[in-house]
């Protein structure tokens, strides 16, 4: 599970929109925004692109304060593993990455050995593995 995101904060979920083939991607970066709605394709104001995101269910409240939805978002920026394979993620990724073959919707998705990169030798010593897949 990615630390940044909250099981309340994804329990409405009824779908994830792929805007391209996730297979040959080590990671996605993931995010919660506040957007109008509860479906189609957000705004996408970052570098970079966005690569996919989540659908509410009919049920799904909007903010009482805000009248937003809270809804994931799924993007890359230009400096990720994917544009730069020998860049700055080449053996590690952002605090926000998760592999995408572990995202469903309601599911935060977690880390792997292919989103992660290989376990640095503190990570060894501690005994800490991450899954494969």
């Amino acid at each position: 599970m990615s630390g940044l995101i909250g099981p309340e904060q994804i329990a409405q979920e009824c779908r994830l929109v792929w805007l391209e083939d996730i297979g040959d991607l080590d990671y996605v970066r993931q995010s919660v925004e506040r957007l109008q709605s509860r479906q189609g394709r957000p705004p996408y104001h970052r570098d970079g692109r966005m690569v996919g995101y989540a659908l509410l269910g009919p049920g799904a409240r909007a903010s009482r304060a805000s009248g937003t939805f809270l809804r994931r978002v799924f993007w890359l920026l230009p400096h990720d593993r994917d544009q730069e394979p020998a860049g700055r993620y080449a053996f590690s990724s952002p605090s926000e990455a998760v592999d995408p073959r572990t995202l469903a919707p309601r599911g935060p998705g977690h880390r792997t050995v292919r989103s992660a990169g290989p376990p640095s030798p503190a990570m060894r010593r501690l005994g800490i593995l991450l899954p494969e897949s």
